[in-house]
């Protein structure tokens, strides 16, 4: 896989014509060098539903008078830049206008994307129609007649549909469309027969090409979906919308599953679509460094102009960025995470009946991911198929119901010595009624107060003794043989329109709402769900209480460091070279406008201390790719290290003897 991509966006209006005059192979060639750029995306057919190039399949932009794609792989490939391909799958707007019976319907015969002609915008097709045998007719098309690196097909997923095609298939099989769960089994199967087609077709033609279906997101706990592909593209723009929380989050659950994974971001300031628009150099900096701290490759976004002409300005950017990661690619190829823990992603396992969140994108998820991050807790994401065993402390987050197959892998993990974090209504059976797992508390139902207040027994970090609040949903337990580490209290009553105070909830009443969190030897159970309500009101009461339970369960990390909260670290190893890659990294986005999160300013960070466990003998540690030799010293497998300086993105590798 290469580490230095652009998807070069091409999505092209018919009302603009010509297209592609100021095309020149040369100056292609010379952006893509500028750009330090190793492969790019070009496109066979766009959104519109135009092709850029001669076709009987399709149809070709009537504004173009040459084979587009033919002259960019042509000039691409003279200077060893790989050449993946672009088809819209998911939409067509071409035609969208001759066959609106294809067209994806909800319940009430709606289309999706935008709800009619006159609205500008897409509508997608849904892949139970003869819509399916004309992509299938252009990706053979385009495989057979180009010598291209890849297939990229967009827009494409398990899709919701009522259309005519789906309501007939139902009512042939003999099931109810009005069945929601039939349906889903039908759309299910609908996904898997195009993915299907599509392998079978190019396999007919160019076996082996590696081939991608871009749904925007890859789901955590369904493997089946993603090894539909033989890499994986995660889409994750910051200014687009992502945020920078997004990418780490999927990154830690997609480097687990053994394919070669892309993080792709955008060179605009907002998102897809955008023509004029440019982030700072540092952002594109930052999020490439990113990547590939999280044993990615890189996937930078542009948007080819209708003149066919490569902007100078957007190349000069990535370029900044891609000669750094050049530079890097060394100690990032085969690299394995390491972890101490595993989030069991909330979004793998299903919310539990009882949860009021709903989603894909459950933010206990996102809650914590960002505690660890700020924690500089090593951590994989993970889902209910993966070994637990490979981890010290595994971590259920607020709504993690307990089945009796997720049970038996829970009793291997405890057996096998590692210790769980529970929170909120995880670990309670699916009907809500009690615990599975043993942590010390029995349960007694929901907590009748919210918000409520938590008084540690503990000093929490650097906040001192009070009642905090706990803006989440909390469980009233008690003790069964476990240690109070903090007690609950009520407040005086909830807030409603007779009994309120002040303008926001009711203070404490320093009444004892008994054990608020507890310990045993299994683990730690907090009784709120504490992740859901980092990621909405990011409490430092919240993070200091979660790392405090994660230190207790962990007295063995991997790695300490006195990297600011802001700072990221990740430890992966490349086990051919008989080396760990320390990365560090440190920005501090700014929301600028009402929801973008920009990177402008790199803050250097001088003297980050680190030291790390390890479990071979250490023999040479040096900063990369500078290959500056670091003084360190070691304390039995301990190793310790100072980074005088840290702008942006910087490796320690520590070179280790096997024993």
């Amino acid at each position: 896989m290469r580490f230095r991509q652009v998807h070069l966006d091409y999505h092209t209006s018919e009302a603009i014509t010509p297209i592609g005059a100021r095309f020149d192979q040369q100056q292609f060639q010379e952006m893509l060098k500028l750009g330090c750029v190793d492969s790019v995306t070009v496109f066979s057919k766009c959104h519109h539903g135009w092709s850029y190039h001669p076709s009987e399949a399709g149809v070709i932009h009537p504004g173009l008078s040459f084979d587009l794609l033919g002259a960019q792989i042509e000039a691409a490939h003279e200077i060893h830049v790989k050449t993946p391909v672009y088809l819209s799958a998911g939409l067509d707007e071409r035609l969208a206008r001759l066959h609106p019976e294809w067209l994806i319907r909800d319940e009430n015969d709606q289309t999706n994307w935008v709800k009619g002609f006159m609205e500008p915008g897409y509508h997608q097709f849904c892949m139970n129609t003869p819509y399916l045998d004309i992509l299938i007719a252009q990706t053979r098309e385009v495989v057979s007649r180009y010598d291209l690196d890849g297939l990229f097909f967009d827009i494409v997923g398990v899709r919701k549909c009522y259309c005519h095609s789906c309501i007939e298939s139902m009512r042939r099989e003999g099931g109810d469309p009005r069945d929601e769960k039939a349906m889903r089994t039908l759309w299910e199967k609908t996904y898997a027969n195009y993915t299907a087609r599509v392998k079978e077709a190019v396999e007919a033609i160019k076996p082996g090409l590696p081939i991608f279906h871009n749904g925007g997101h890859i789901a955590r706990g369904r493997r089946d979906l993603a090894y539909m592909n033989d890499h994986l593209e995660l889409e994750s723009l910051p200014t687009g919308g992502w945020g920078y929380d997004h990418f780490p989050l999927s990154a830690r659950y997609a480097q687990t599953l053994g394919l070669d994974f892309l993080g792709m971001t955008g060179k605009f300031h907002t998102s897809w679509g955008e023509f004029g628009g440019y982030k700072h150099p540092n952002a594109l900096r930052y999020e490439t460094a990113l990547s590939i701290a999280n044993g990615a490759g890189c996937s930078i976004g542009d948007q080819l102009h209708p003149d066919g002409h490569m902007d100078e300005a957007t190349y000069a950017l990535i370029g900044e960025a891609y000669r750094e990661v050049a530079d890097k690619e060394a100690w990032c190829t085969l690299a394995k995470n390491v972890a101490d823990v595993a989030l069991l992603s909330l979004e793998s396992t299903g919310v539990h009946p009882k949860a009021k969140t709903e989603g894909r994108r459950p933010p206990s998820d996102a809650g914590a991911v960002r505690i660890l991050l700020e924690g500089k807790i090593l951590f994989d994401v993970i889902d209910k198929e993966h070994d637990f065993t490979a981890y010290k402390v595994l971590i259920m987050p607020d709504y993690v119901a307990v089945d009796d197959g997720l049970c038996g892998k829970l009793l291997q993990f405890l057996q096998s010595g590692g210790k769980i974090l529970a929170t909120g209504w995880s670990n309670l059976d699916p009907e809500g009624t009690r615990f599975m797992m043993d942590l010390g508390v029995q349960y007694s139902g929901v907590n009748p107060f919210r918000p409520d207040y938590f008084r540690p027994l503990f000093k929490p970090g650097s906040l001192q003794e009070a009642s905090f609040v706990f803006y989440g949903e909390g469980q009233k337990i008690g003790l069964n043989g476990g240690t109070e580490l903090g007690r609950r209290e009520d407040p005086y009553f909830n807030r409603d329109g007779f009994t309120f105070c002040s303008h926001q909830h009711t203070p404490s009443s320093y009444v004892s709402g008994g054990p608020g969190m507890v310990e045993n030897g299994n683990g730690i159970y907090i009784a709120w769900n504490v992740f859901e309500d980092y990621a909405a009101k990011g409490s430092l009461i919240v993070k200091e209480t979660v790392l405090y339970a994660l230190n207790r369960l962990l007295p063995g990390k991997t790695l300490h460091t006195n990297l600011p909260a802001q700072g990221i670290v990740t430890l992966q190893e490349q086990r051919a070279e008989n080396r760990l890659v320390n990365h560090l990294l440190y920005a501090a986005p700014v929301r600028r406008g009402e929801s973008i999160e920009v990177i402008e300013d790199i803050i250097p960070v001088y003297n980050v201390e680190v030291s790390v466990q390890t479990e071979g003998l250490v023999t040479k540690v040096y900063l990369a790719p500078q290959m500056t030799p670091l003084p360190f010293s070691c304390e039995g497998r301990t190793v310790r290290y100072t980074v005088p300086v840290l702008e942006c993105h910087q490796m320690v590798v520590l070179d280790y003897e096997s024993d």
